[in-house]
């Protein structure tokens, strides 16, 4: 999989350009603060449907401008596709692929595949469980639309049991008919999420240890860390679990339990990485997920995902640069940069300068 072109009309402080990649390594370099993250973050928005840095689409519109329009060309083993994404500044989206109009964001992301690398991803094991959430979430919604469908339907249903809890909490009610509803709603959905998480923490695990290995002889174990505590995982042991929590959960105004609590226990030579680890050995484990997250997609689609690293390279070692410059070669991949050295670029390398959002 490879992208050939992108276009951004008034997207953050991009006026009108289009910018065309190698298939190869690209190299997106230039000083602080002149959009190349804006770049790849705007590739990651035709994989993910949304930026991963922005809180609100309207935050990605050029500053005067009534609206913003990404246009991408990008190639798979089977098709080439022309992808418009369009937001207007009244919030709403206008999705099209190859002329089709998306509506279903599980719908989008089973066209283009990609692993964002950042320096925030090096604080994926010592973060909150949140990002490793995101983490689990963006590597299985990209294969398995049903996946991020259960997502978005068990979100719903917890948003009106959280409003329901506090509600009861100010009426001093200590169980309701109603909360039994939401948790049956939230069991079906969570049974579904469970499996498919179970199933990708299995294969992250087995891919993640043996590149850990490989950089720094060490032993990496993940496991998951379920936020649904019961015997079995199916809806109804699931559903008898949250009414078990009823009155805890009305008492904290807040559900205590289920898949939104879930985490991901990572451990380096059998000790709890987050805890014991060296600041070297959790950047190891972190960069040994994201490698493997590539490689799941890759194993899953059998095709690679297309690389975004922003400003990864100056956040490694020597030895851990090494390893991912050789890990990475031969796919297609968008690097940005301020390192005018560009120690680790090939023949192969495609230089794109950029300053104050335009390509010199």
């Amino acid at each position: 999989m490879h992208i050939s072109s992108l276009q951004l009309t008034n997207f953050r402080n991009y006026e009108k350009e289009k910018i065309e990649f190698s298939p190869h390594t690209n190299v997106i370099y230039g000083d602080n603060a002149q959009g190349k993250t804006n770049i790849l973050e705007a590739v990651y928005i035709f994989s993910q449907g949304r930026s991963q840095r922005a809180k609100t689409d309207r935050e990605l519109i050029r500053f005067g401008s009534d609206f913003a329009r990404l246009g991408l060309e990008f190639h798979d083993n089977e098709r080439d596709y022309k992808a418009i994404f369009q937001l207007i500044k009244n919030g709403k989206k206008n999705i099209k692929i190859n002329g089709v109009q998306i509506t279903r964001l599980s719908k989008l992301m089973n066209y283009l595949n990609v692993v964002m690398f950042s320096p925030e991803d090096l604080d994926l094991v010592k973060g909150s469980p949140g990002a490793r959430r995101r983490f689990i979430d963006s590597s299985v919604s990209q294969l398995y639309p049903g996946y991020l469908t259960s997502l978005i339907d068990y979100h719903k249903a917890l948003g009106q049991k959280s409003s329901l809890l506090k509600t009861l909490r100010a009426k001093g009610v200590k169980s309701d008919t109603m909360l039994s509803v939401w948790n049956e709603q939230l069991a079906a959905e969570a049974e579904k999420i469970i499996k498919y998480r179970t199933e990708f923490i299995k294969l992250i695990d087995d891919y993640s240890a043996k590149i850990q290995s490989e950089i720094s002889k060490e032993m990496l174990k993940i496991s998951y860390a379920p936020g649904t505590k019961c015997d079995a995982w199916d809806k109804d042991t699931i559903y008898r679990y949250f009414e078990k929590n009823q009155r805890r959960e009305i008492e904290f105004a807040t559900a205590q339990v289920g898949v939104q609590r879930d985490d991901l226990t990572i451990s380096v030579n059998g000790k709890e990485a987050r805890l014991y680890a060296s600041q070297g050995q959790q950047r190891t484990a972190a960069l040994s997920m994201k490698i493997a997250q590539a490689d799941y997609i890759e194993n899953t689609k059998n095709e690679y995902p297309v690389l975004l690293l922003d400003d990864i390279m100056s956040e490694l070692d020597a030895h851990r640069r090494g390893y991912l410059s050789e890990r990475i070669r031969g796919r297609q991949v968008l690097i940005t940069s301020t390192d005018t050295d560009l120690k680790y670029s090939t023949d192969n390398t495609k230089l794109i300068h950029i300053k104050n959002g335009a390509v010199i």
